[in-house]
């Protein structure tokens, strides 16, 4: 199809990017150490290292992980939150010649077995807090080397104090065994004696193994190349520019970066765009902890601020957020889930600053579409495909849809994967004759471009022949002033073979289920009204803040 959506790129924002102008992801990490070397690349805790410290620490542990003999191509597992060393050690399993697989750190044991086994690797980095996990399982591994990282490691002598908190006084580190595991600061020193042997690497080698959610059952590994991930970097930084551009001028782009590295969102949109931009990360351990992110806030002017809908909303309902100067925030870019038109409405009337709401994947890695920099108000779209991306709204058979028509969102450009990681039967699955990648989520394009969500395909409910999707109700009731956070689920009814059900946290503690089914009415068409209400304290999210709506839907059928 023609690329009707070129139309509304803003000025400047070109039609296609050339991810060849760099070799390998390498290159682009390579030229920014060097162009920037004075600059902060990452700050944590007030703590920060400049690009010339990321070079030199990055090389140290590469040559370390190379003197274990590991050949190029070997999978280095990284289990750590948002932490200097995150990006140190990433940097190094790259420069090494190594493939990344990024853990989540609050796995269990099984999902934790399950990503090393499945993906082969060979060494993991883990930090303390979460060996115990690794203590468990490593024995039924490929792992043979692991290192051990504490939260004060690159702190400085505030590290002493960080650590003997954590561990003295939270007790965060439970107790665990890993005899011939070895520190993260000696495999730096150790590192600094050694010279890394710089590896050929091309646009085909593996860089990152990105797990999906496994929501659906035991997740796959989606493997990005070093030319998917440069490509994303491109098209994200060709995107922002509109953004940047605005008055006032900004110098060095300051990235909040409250999203886990390990998620592929962060990765790119956080890490690897403001590494391209010789900016900064400020890195943001724990987001959770909502007064303690409004503090750290409260002490820079950050620039570019993306999230997902949850994060958002929380900190909108934080005391003291609305204190913080945003005078030079540019981009708000949610992700990960749908953003909601009550969250993106105030936080542009709280910050100044519209949400632009993007679309994309693991197996993308990830961005595949998203509305104009430069948008000012919430559309409710997920915007337009960004350069060198085709998108296309197919049926069930792969036949491309006309305009205006709701079917399965497919992509293809060169940020898309492979394949999963020695999958070849999944890989078939998603890719379709002509080379799309199948999403799994089903939109509508209008005639200008602009792709709007419905929903899954699996979580749509079907109401005596109608399509509801949870999507569209969740989006109502979160609009209601007395409500906080919800999620929509089908679950059977004799009636109407299924029946909508809402999950509701309350913001009044006021708030019957009779004021959201009346409020809904006012809405919704009648089959989409929810028929049961259920207020909980607390919704089931990853650890991305993405709502569970299959743990909610697991819940109800054991309960049967």
């Amino acid at each position: 199809m023609d690329r009707i959506w070129l139309k509304k790129y803003p000025a400047g924002v070109p039609a296609d990017i050339d991810p060849s102008q760099y070799a390998s992801l390498v290159a682009l990490l390579e030229e920014s150490f060097a162009k920037f070397r004075d600059r902060k690349a990452f700050i944590c805790m007030d703590k920060s290292i400049t690009y010339g410290e990321l070079d030199e620490m990055s090389k140290a542990l590469g040559a370390y992980l190379q003197s274990l003999g590991l050949k190029k191509g070997a999978r280095i597992a990284l289990m750590m939150p948002n932490v200097l060393q995150h990006p140190v050690a990433s940097a190094a399993a790259l420069r090494a010649g190594y493939a990344v697989v990024n853990v989540n750190p609050l796995y269990t044991p099984r999902e934790l077995k399950h990503q090393l086994t499945d993906s082969g690797a060979e060494a993991i980095i883990v930090l303390e807090n979460f060996a115990n996990t690794v203590a468990e399982v490593v024995g039924q591994t490929s792992v043979k080397h692991i290192i051990v990282a504490s939260m004060g490691d690159l702190l400085g002598f505030k590290g002493v104090i960080v650590n003997f908190v954590v561990r003295r006084v939270k007790k965060m580190v439970p107790a665990f065994s890993l005899p011939k595991a070895v520190s993260f600061n000696d495999a730096l020193a150790n590192g600094r004696q050694l010279t890394l042997n710089k590896p050929t690497l091309g646009p085909d080698d593996v860089a990152f193994l990105q797990y999906t959610g496994g929501t659906t059952g035991l997740s796959k590994g989606a493997t990005l190349l070093h030319r998917n991930i440069v490509a994303n970097v491109l098209q994200n930084d060709a995107w922002l520019q509109p953004a940047l551009n605005k008055p006032p001028h900004v110098e060095s782009l300051l990235v909040v970066c409250a999203l886990p590295l390990y998620h592929i969102f962060a990765l790119t949109a956080c890490f690897l765009l403001a590494v391209r931009a010789g900016g900064c990360n400020l890195l943001i351990p724990n987001p959770r902890d909502l007064p303690g992110f409004v503090k750290e806030l409260k002490k820079y002017k950050v620039n570019s601020f993306p999230a997902v809908n949850t994060l958002y909303n929380g900190l909108l309902n934080t005391p003291g957020f609305n204190e913080i100067d945003f005078s030079m925030l540019k981009s708000s870019f949610g992700g990960g889930m749908a953003v909601q038109r009550a969250v993106a409405e105030k936080w542009k009337k709280v910050t100044g600053c519209a949400l632009s709401e993007g679309y994309g994947l693991s197996e993308t890695s990830p961005t595949l579409t998203c509305n104009p920099a430069d948008t000012e108000e919430y559309n409710g779209t997920i915007g337009v495909p960004v350069p060198s991306t085709w998108i296309s709204i197919r049926d069930d058979d792969g036949n491309e849809l006309p305009l205006g028509t709701a079917g399965e969102i497919c992509a293809k450009g060169p940020q898309v994967m492979t394949g999963y990681w020695e999958r070849p039967d999944e890989t078939a699955k998603v890719m379709t004759s002509d080379g799309y990648f199948r999403t799994g989520d089903i939109g509508i394009m209008d005639d200008s471009g602009f792709i709007k969500i419905v929903d899954r395909k699996k979580d749509m409910i079907l109401v005596s022949g109608f399509n509801v999707y949870p999507n569209e109700v969740e989006d109502v009731i979160a609009s209601h002033q007395g409500v906080l956070e919800c999620a929509v689920v089908g679950v059977p009814d004799a009636k109407t073979s299924e029946a909508v059900k809402a999950f509701v946290v309350k913001k009044d503690p006021n708030l019957t289920a009779e004021d959201i089914i009346a409020f809904c009415g006012k809405e919704l068409t009648n089959y989409k009204v929810p028929k049961q209400i259920e207020f909980r304290t607390e919704l089931p999210k990853t650890n991305v803040g993405k709502i569970l709506r299959r743990a909610l839907r697991d819940e109800k059928k054991e309960a049967a």
